[in-house]
């Protein structure tokens, strides 16, 4: 499959906090966590986000911080129908190469400790370097880019 990128724009939105909701719910429910729409809405005012398309169809997201430390995955949802088809292992290509070209020192994404994305997360080489609560904190370093 071919996938693209692009910048999401604030029609996006709906789409990205529906996508979330019902992707992370089920985590939330189990850590007796509340889903908020307006804690939602506020982080994606404030961060770099991207629509994942394949062809003309928009497949998923992914939103992106940044600090002199590092890149961070703040959100990477990929639709049920379109999961396995690579479009996750490519957004972290995407981001990690844009890590790699901004000259950042890492990529860093916090991941709920049950989520079976971490595995995907760790075939792309990153590692838990930390937990909080029922987080994991998982990190790449970009080669190079230490003094």
């Amino acid at each position: 499959m071919e996938f693209e990128w692009r910048p999401a724009t604030d029609h996006d939105l709906g789409f990205a906090r529906e996508l979330t909701c019902r992707n992370m719910l089920r985590y939330y429910i189990q850590h007796d966590l509340l889903w908020q729409d307006e804690a939602f809405d506020v982080a994606w005012a404030g961060r770099d986000n991207r629509l994942i398309v394949c062809g003309e169809s928009p497949v998923g997201y992914v939103s992106l911080s940044r600090d002199a430390r590092a890149l961070y995955i703040r959100e990477l949802q990929v639709v049920e129908a379109s999961r396995g088809q690579g479009a996750g292992s490519w957004a972290i290509d995407q981001v990690f190469a844009l890590a790699c070209s901004e000259h950042r020192p890492a990529l860093r994404l916090t991941v709920f400790e049950n989520n079976p994305a971490r595995a995907l997360y760790e075939r792309k080489g990153l590692q838990v370097v930390g937990t909080d609560e029922c987080f994991l904190r998982m990190q790449r370093d970009v080669e190079g880019t230490h003094g």
